[in-house]
């Protein structure tokens, strides 16, 4: 008995040829993720190559450059606000004996 066959939104497409631009995943890891073949991610590309979407959808998600830049900057705050914290932690241990 065959199964149906499923369509996919134009933005699911997009975000599966997204993951292996972006994220530098294999097809073949997005496919498993997604429970599909990886040449239908491949075909996508493809299409989406051909009628300049992938390009223009490219230029317009933040640089990965911007995205790891705010990340550090992120993750320098959070240890400043752990160091605080076990600073104050051994202070106060410090004070109750």
């Amino acid at each position: 008995m065959k199964r149906p066959r499923r369509t996919f939104s134009r933005e699911y497409k997009l975000a599966a040829v997204r993951k292996v631009i972006e994220q530098g995943l294999s097809y073949a890891e997005v496919a498993r993720d997604l429970g599909i073949r990886d040449t239908l991610i491949h075909n996508w590309r493809k299409a989406f190559e051909a009628d300049g979407t992938l390009q223009a959808e490219i230029q317009q998600s933040p640089s990965i450059e911007a995205e790891l830049k705010r990340l550090r900057e992120e993750n320098r705050q959070l240890k400043m606000g752990r160091d605080i914290l076990k600073k104050a932690t051994a202070f106060f241990a410090k004070e109750s004996h």
